[in-house]
């Protein structure tokens, strides 16, 4: 079972940037979708953003749009998230995760490989 390993979560005030970081130490085999869920105390799992393998296509919850950015970097394994002008409303644990195939899913369901969670704390 491959673990994804996040990093980059800590304490910001409102209006600052983060970037979340994720590496997939092992090897998924073929092209695979790679995505950031998040998880509020009390509240459901949910999507974030997903990227293909290529980068070339990517999706957003509304909540992201205009704000978060997420990028790859193959060579590295590696898996970004850029996240500006935050909000009190974006703290929660991020969680890196990834599927096989090049559908951009929305599910947590669909994922089978995760890592164990950052955590994003973002003061008013």
């Amino acid at each position: 079972q491959v673990q994804l390993v996040e990093s980059g979560g800590g304490l910001v005030q409102a209006g600052a940037s983060l970037r979340l970081s994720c590496v997939v130490p092992g090897r998924i085999p073929g092209s695979h979708v790679m995505g950031w869920f998040r998880q509020a105390p009390g509240k459901e799992r949910e999507f974030v953003a997903a990227v293909t393998w290529s980068g070339s296509s990517s999706n957003y919850a509304d909540s992201a749009k205009g704000r978060f950015t997420i990028s790859r970097d193959n060579a590295e394994n590696t898996v970004y998230l850029q996240m500006n002008s935050l909000k009190p409303e974006d703290t929660a644990v991020y969680y890196c995760t990834a599927a096989g195939g090049t559908y951009l899913y929305t599910f947590h369901w669909e994922y089978p490989y995760w890592g164990q969670g950052t955590q994003v704390t973002v003061s008013s």
